[in-house]
């Protein structure tokens, strides 16, 4: 069975490649890294998408699931349980919908349990036969489930591990050719730690941040029975971020986050002989090899491993802990992928209630995550009952 539009639509939600990077053909500066289930990329909440998706050492929020898992043991309160959504690629396809859900509890001063769950919803796809006949219409879906546990290890300093389950239905169980595909599936975990200080600056009171996160380090994936299978987007995000409080009223954060992909880099192929390869590394390896080979693998040398590295660079101000406007910027090399954009949004707090807004607006024209809006409601448990209470 053919299914053109599949194959399609795959290559426009992969991420990593840009109008502009397609439009310079195989030019062989041109080797941007492709995983599967590209989704756990995705930043899922609107505080951290209007930072130039900066996340890993910002303060602890209902969303530190997907930044760094260790940041919950810093969280104030018992509780609290948060929801996001982002309608995805509009510019491409209209149906394309990621939604986030995640929560934590607190079960003593020293340790938290937290959870997530995210929902990618790829639009419907027809498939046809060889001939283009409407076979049937599907609609693709991904979606991962997390459990972490947080502890504080000193007044200062955490640690956090996170376990997940992917879930990735591409074809709903179509032939290609002629072999039948199935759900991809993996496993993964993520391993972080966060350093928080109270320091001074400038004679204000201020924070020192710092966090590192080794995320979705698990399985390869595939979608059929063949020895065939993907790396998924395995991870290394370390980042700092100040935090200087001028008077009661207001705060002020400056955030920076660097990126690396802990998968191979494509070597460079003999076109006369496939699978000789004449610059690069062999990118069939288990996953332990992957992981340290990534970080010398890359045809260009050291340069192109400098290539590989993303960075996010954001700020955030909050006027008396109710009001709050961010900004931002991402930065990825036009031979990784070429994404460059720049983020903005608000956020407002009352009665234990926080709702955050962002939007994103590329650098490279024609984008396809160009008007790109994130909406985020999060609920302190603890800050609803008290409101109830001082209303009773």
């Amino acid at each position: 069975m053919k299914n053109k539009l599949l194959i399609i639509f795959l290559l426009t939600v992969s991420l990593t490649v840009s109008p502009r990077l397609l439009s310079q053909g195989n030019s062989g500066e041109l080797n941007a890294i492709q995983t599967v289930v590209p989704f756990l990329t995705i930043a899922p909440d609107s505080r951290a998408g209007a930072m130039g998706d900066a996340g890993v050492a910002t303060s602890p929020d209902l969303y530190s699931m997907h930044w760094n898992p260790a940041k919950f043991a810093f969280i104030d309160g018992k509780g609290g349980a948060a929801i996001s959504y982002s309608p995805w690629l509009r510019n491409l396809v209209p149906d394309i919908n990621i939604a986030y859900l995640s929560g934590y509890y607190r079960i003593d001063p020293m340790q938290v349990i937290s959870t997530s769950l995210i929902y990618s919803s790829l639009g419907d796809v027809s498939f046809t036969d060889d001939f283009g006949n409407l076979e049937r219409t599907f609609k693709p879906n991904e979606w991962s489930f997390d459990l972490g546990y947080s502890r504080l290890f000193t007044e200062a300093w955490s640690g956090g591990i996170a376990f997940r389950f992917i879930y990735s239905n591409l074809t709903g169980g179509s032939y290609s050719h002629g072999e039948p595909t199935k759900a991809g599936i993996s496993f993964a975990a993520d391993i972080s730690t966060y350093y928080q200080k109270e320091i001074s600056l400038f004679q204000k009171d201020a924070i020192f941040s710092f966090g590192v996160n080794f995320s979705n380090i698990g399985s390869k994936m595939s979608y059929s029975d063949s020895k065939t299978s993907d790396f998924i987007p395995m991870n290394m995000r370390v980042g700092t971020a100040f935090t200087i409080n001028p008077d009661n009223f207001n705060k002020i954060t400056l955030t920076v986050d660097f990126n690396k992909l802990l998968v191979p880099t494509p070597p460079i192929y003999d076109i006369t002989k496939p699978d000789s390869i004449i610059d690069g590394k062999d990118p069939n390896v288990a996953v332990p090899v992957a992981i340290f080979q990534s970080f010398y693998d890359a045809p260009g040398g050291f340069g192109e491993e400098l290539r590989e590295i993303t960075y996010s660079l954001g700020a955030e101000y909050w006027y008396n802990d109710q009001f709050a406007i961010r900004t931002g910027y991402f930065h990825e090399n036009q031979t990784k992928g070429n994404r460059k954009y720049l983020t903005a949004g608000a956020g407002f707090r009352l009665r234990g209630f926080t709702v955050d807004f962002s939007y994103l607006m590329p650098v490279v024209a024609n984008h396809p995550l160009a008007r790109t809006l994130r909406f985020s409601l999060a609920f302190d448990l603890n800050a609803l009952r008290n409101a109830n209470r001082s209303r009773e």
